[in-house]
């Protein structure tokens, strides 16, 4: 409601920049405003608005209530609100979003993301996860432990049994290393470029994660089968016993008997029993391989499988539905969400931060640098030393040493790297509108709009709500507008009607209190500009 007010009460500043040489349209008290400032204002809606409000005049003299009232916002100080501060930093945030980004590369990730969709690997691993207290001597020791896993592996050693003995993955006592199925977002992005980018049958070379250092050995890839919905009955025992009454429970399923009622009444998985044995819709890799092959050999809704076994029991499955893989249209912006909300979100900003740090050559004080790494002692001097610039900008040893509080489990060449890139992209952040000026521009209205919405609230908004005995009185002298004695008849009317009021004499107050010039020949040019 807010946001809609703000742009209400604002004159819309436009995208559009004029190629003429600036001149001054006015003066407010001896600061110059020039020309195409008024028409940006005056252009944003042209398109929208009848032609009786398309006058050069009416919309100057706007346009000069717009620039007053601002000026009083800032006379006020409502500028250094905690609150205004608050909303504006808020928006801010949103509005730099788009420019936080490789847009190009934004592109390829979404067909990447398209083509791993209709395609799916599968792959075993071994992981050597990081200690929770891991430091720089335990990232060569893991580096060099994942080495030697590969490298028996590569002299012919069985995958599984190195996997088994070395693997911090607490599944592979029971999988053997071997995570099944996968398409795109089920794995963390590191993961998964890995094995979309290894040929069947090869092991890839070390790469790190958030959890570790991994292998992975690629075993399959297909055509995805997309996803499905199933119900199943599940009996426990694996034993003889077991298969002796699913196969019973089956035999009523051919009698006619409901797989919904048999499910409540004999399968053992409480969860899905009560509901007749349904289960979640799920793709590949949400399931043991040998159920996921039995639903997928299902062709028809309602067709009811044989029993098979899995490593939880022996099963029987019922096929609800089969939903394949949409096209890409279809998934556009489904995929783009889960771009923006996963890991490899942050992709294109790191992409962003790389072209930057080629056009900025940001420059590092080696020798302080060394000292740090190396944890020798330094000197008060030495905190207020630069340690990192970026162009004309000079970040101190201090800076850095804040950045670094309570970060003691992180490597201290990553601390750097991140404290880098947070560098370069604050320096990016704060020239957004020297690159971008629809970025300054649109950021200026809401500046603006915030600071008019707060003035408006003070000044008019208010007043008209909360001083009643001014309300009435303005009634009672224009009672012969309103041709009735009851002022709750038709008390919205008065309060708008009050609100111009106060709105007219705060603007007439604003005017004679301020030194406003229009240079009348550059205004006939402008005239003439529309004219023609």
């Amino acid at each position: 409601m807010k946001t809609k007010l703000i742009v209400t009460i604002t004159l819309c500043i436009s995208h559009f920049l004029f190629a003429q040489k600036e001149e001054v349209l006015l003066t407010i008290n001896e600061e110059p405003i020039y020309v195409s400032e008024f028409k940006r204002v005056y252009e944003k809606n042209l398109d929208q608005i009848k032609d009786e409000e398309k006058d050069i005049d009416k919309n100057l003299n706007l346009f000069i209530n717009y620039k007053l009232k601002l000026i009083d916002a800032y006379k006020l100080k409502l500028d250094t609100s905690k609150t205004y501060k608050s909303e504006l930093k808020s928006y801010k945030n949103q509005l730099m979003t788009p420019y936080l980004h490789d847009d190009e590369f934004k592109k390829q990730m979404l067909k990447e993301a398209y083509e791993r969709t209709v395609e799916e690997v599968r792959a075993s691993h071994i992981v050597i996860a990081y200690p929770k207290n891991k430091q720089d001597n335990d990232t060569i020791a893991l580096k060099q432990k994942i080495e030697k896993a590969r490298q028996r592996v590569l002299n012919g050693e069985d995958f599984i049994k190195v996997a088994k003995e070395v693997s911090d993955d607490p599944s592979v006592k029971i999988n053997g290393g071997d995570l099944g199925y996968f398409s795109a977002f089920r794995m963390v992005y590191q993961f998964e470029d890995v094995a979309y980018t290894t040929k069947i049958g090869e092991v890839s070379k070390p790469f790190s994660t958030r959890f570790g250092y991994h292998i992975l050995k690629v075993t399959d890839k297909r055509k995805s089968r997309g996803e499905f919905e199933a119900a199943h009955i599940l009996i426990r025992d694996l034993a003889e016993k077991g298969k002796s009454k699913i196969d019973s429970i089956y035999g009523l399923t051919k009698v006619g008997q409901a797989f919904e009622e048999l499910a409540k009444t004999y399968s053992e998985d409480n969860g899905s029993a009560k509901y007749g044995g349904k289960l979640p819709r799920f793709g590949a890799g949400r399931m043991v391989l040998p159920f996921e092959d039995a639903v997928a050999a299902l062709t028809k809704q309602g067709e009811i499988s044989k029993p098979f076994k899995t490593q939880f029991g022996w099963h029987i499955v019922k096929l609800l539905n089969k939903y394949p893989v949409k096209s890409f249209k279809d998934l556009e912006e489904d995929l783009k969400r889960k771009i923006r909300t996963s890991n490899r979100g942050n992709l294109s900003t790191k992409r962003l931060i790389s072209k930057l740090n080629g056009e900025y050559k940001p420059i590092e004080n080696k020798a302080l640098l060394k000292k740090v790494m190396n944890k020798e002692a330094f000197s008060s001097k030495d905190s207020t030393s630069v340690i990192y610039s970026i162009k004309d900008r000079e970040i101190k040893l201090k800076d850095f040493l804040q950045f670094s509080q309570n970060k003691g489990y992180v490597p201290a060449q990553a601390i750097w790297s991140k404290f880098k890139d947070q560098e370069i992209l604050n320096y990016y952040k704060d020239n957004l509108g020297n690159i971008f000026p629809e970025y300054k521009y649109t950021l200026q209205e809401y500046k603006d709009g915030l600071l008019l919405f707060d003035l408006m609230k003070m000044k008019v908004w208010n007043k008209s709500q909360k001083e009643d005995e001014a309300l009435v009185s303005f009634f009672k002298k224009n009672k012969k507008k309103y041709k009735t004695e009851d002022i709750e008849k038709v008390r919205g009317e008065v309060i708008n009607d009050y609100q111009k009021f106060l709105e007219d004499s705060w603007i007439k107050d604003l005017k004679s209190s301020n030194t406003i010039k229009v240079n009348k020949r550059v205004l006939k040019k402008v005239k003439k500009s529309y004219k023609q």
